[in-house]
């Protein structure tokens, strides 16, 4: 309060009167007072608006704040729509796309149960078809077996041939036919068990003594002739136009005499070893090595390290086996399977044929 008003206040005052005046030092505690009380007062004003403004000044915070954090959430509201937007979309598409995977997976199953009955049906007609052909080649390997073991005694082509069939037979579905692998297998036992010796390395031996007959020394000449010619006149004036000798032994001579014959000789027969190595001959074999032996030592030097080898070596193809015995089971299979056939064939009804193999089946009786 200004020293204006409170002059004013002073003067709105009653005059005191003369016989009520008080002493100076009351007036002066008085005024005190009310200076005391005005300054009181204009403290708890200012205190006052200062705690209004204050208070408007916290009042403006929390509303930016609180601004702020609406825009905020305004922000991740719109974000979340987009996102749930997006997720709509996504989930639209993936009902797109399992519909049309269910309808593959419809189509699939459709495929698979036409399948089914196809494989079904296949599997009705395996014996007319399936069945019949493995048999077939099965038997036609076989034959083909016994035969070529019965030309040529060999039984490796045989074994080879036997393993096919028993091939063929494992792939049959009948089970009729399962007696039929253990006759092979039997044959193939005993064709494994016989003791030959192996064909090329006797060609290989009579063709390398066939090249080397040109370097074998010939054996000396019998000069009883020329020393018989020279003790008779008439010999040695006619022996150039006529010579006699004896017919038992012509051959020989005349190869102990000739080398070239000589050689000639020992290789043709050499080459009818070879010949019977070929057609598995035992006779023939045995012949041809014994006529070369005999050849060898006739017209050639026996004391030669050549002559002696070739004359062992012959003596080792001699004893060497080219046609073992043929076994007793051999055979036993392609007859079993026969039998179990036309067993088979008598035992399958008709109906069992398909149509379409009827008219072909009645041209292959006919």
């Amino acid at each position: 309060m200004s020293e204006h008003d409170s002059q004013d206040s002073l003067a709105a005052l009653p005059a005191p009167s003369t016989s009520t005046i008080e002493p100076p030092h009351r007036r002066l505690g008085g005024m005190a007072w009310i200076v005391a009380a005005v300054v009181a007062a204009g403290g708890g004003y200012w205190y006052w608006q200062s705690l209004d403004r204050a208070r408007a000044t916290s009042a403006e915070s929390l509303a930016t704040a609180l601004r702020s954090d609406v825009d905020a959430l305004r922000g991740s509201v719109a974000t979340s729509r987009q996102e749930a937007d997006a997720l709509r979309a996504r989930l639209d598409d993936a009902a797109r796309v399992n519909e049309s995977l269910r309808a593959q997976v419809l189509a699939l199953s459709e495929r698979a149960r036409m399948s089914e009955e196809a494989i079904a049906n296949l599997a009705d007609k395996r014996l007319s078809g399936h069945d019949a052909l493995l048999l077939n080649e099965a038997e036609l390997l076989l034959v083909l077996a016994q035969e070529r073991y019965a030309l040529f005694v060999d039984p490796a082509p045989s074994l080879a041939a036997y393993r096919l069939a028993d091939a063929a037979l494992v792939q049959a579905n009948d089970a009729a036919f399962a007696s039929v692998r253990q006759s092979v297998e039997a044959e193939m036992a005993a064709l494994s068990a016989l003791q030959t010796t192996a064909p090329p390395t006797l060609q290989a031996q009579l063709a390398h003594l066939r090249e080397a007959l040109a370097v074998f020394p010939l054996g000396a000449r019998d000069e009883r002739g020329s020393e018989a010619a020279s003790t008779s006149r008439f010999a040695r004036i006619f022996g150039e136009f006529i010579r006699i000798r004896r017919d038992d032994d012509t051959a020989a001579r005349f190869a102990h005499d000739d080398p070239l014959l000589a050689r000639t000789l020992l290789d043709a027969s050499l080459r009818d070893a070879q010949a019977a190595l070929l057609v598995r001959d035992p006779a023939r074999w045995q012949h041809a090595i014994a006529t070369a032996r005999a050849q060898l030592a006739h017209d050639f030097d026996a004391a030669s390290p050549e002559v002696g080898e070739a004359r062992a070596q012959l003596d080792v193809m001699a004893k060497s086996t080219i046609a073992p015995a043929t076994p007793t089971a051999l055979g036993s299979a392609l007859k079993e399977l026969r039998n179990l056939r036309a067993t088979h064939g008598l035992q399958t009804p008709a109906s069992a044929v398909p149509q379409k193999l009827a008219p072909a089946a009645a041209e292959a009786q006919s």
